[in-house]
């Protein structure tokens, strides 16, 4: 009784091994099954051809026979018209052992036909069913490559879902904060590249203005331009109500004196 729970045992787990090979490798199971049934069908044409060996001699044997028969009669016939009964009689007993024997050979002709015929259809189909089932491991095991290939691929296209709870999906918010805090960066460049522009435009605008009039001067004093005089009408501005009435007088008085 313990040895043969101990067995059982050991055969539980050999099945439990050989399961886990015939799930792990479907395809190559089939097709070792495959290349065994081709290996017994080989086996069974080979007898095939040694049982239609034994037909085809038993077949011959047949003939001989009905040429034998045909033979023994035509002796028989000829001795009865030559009046020698004795030896016709000798030979129409070999005639019937000849009948018999081609008889028997005649039935085990018909058997032996029909056990061939019988084991060639077999053959046949077992063969036609062979090829079925190598189209069908063929087709399953493309099948199964597709049915892989697309798991695979509705795998990766749920990883690339470049959604927050995924890898992408927080590896491009990564980026996005680098490319903003970047962008950030070069705005603030910007704005502070603008700070003292007016100053450094005034000064440019007061240097420009300081050169013109060195120019100026040193075309005056070269000779090259007359000393610029201030306009009547400048001054006047510049002047108060009472200066302005005093210059009105003069000017009246000039005028009656012309």
């Amino acid at each position: 009784m313990i040895f043969g729970k101990f067995f059982g045992a050991i055969r539980a787990q050999l099945n439990k091994l050989a399961n886990f090979f015939w799930e792990a490798d479907p395809i190559a199971q089939m097709q070792y099954e495959y290349d065994l049934a081709v290996e017994q069908l080989k086996e069974g044409r080979l007898g095939l051809e040694q049982y239609r060996a034994l037909v085809e001699r038993v077949s011959r044997q047949v003939k001989d026979g009905e040429n034998q028969i045909a033979k023994l009669t035509a002796q028989a016939k000829a001795y009865l018209k030559a009046g020698d009964r004795e030896t016709a009689g000798s030979f129409a007993l070999q005639l019937t052992k000849a009948k018999a024997t081609l008889e028997e050979n005649r039935q085990q002709l018909v058997m032996h036909e029909t056990a061939y015929n019988n084991n060639l259809k077999k053959i046949q189909h077992a063969n036609k069913k062979l090829v079925e089932v190598k189209d069908k491991i063929q087709k399953y095991d493309a099948d199964l490559k597709m049915s892989s290939a697309e798991a695979e691929v509705a795998k990766l296209t749920q990883s690339l879902n470049l959604d927050v709870t995924t890898d992408f999906g927080q590896l491009e918010d990564v980026i996005q904060r680098k490319i903003d805090a970047n962008r950030g960066k070069a705005r603030v460049a910007a704005d502070l590249s603008t700070e003292g522009i007016d100053r450094i435009h005034a000064e440019e605008r007061m240097e420009k203005s300081m050169a013109d009039d060195a120019l100026k001067d040193l075309e005056i004093e070269l000779g090259m331009r007359a000393p610029e005089t201030t306009p009547v009408a400048a001054q006047v501005k510049d002047l108060g109500p009472a200066e302005e009435a005093t210059e009105r007088k003069q000017s009246e008085k000039q005028t009656e004196k012309a």
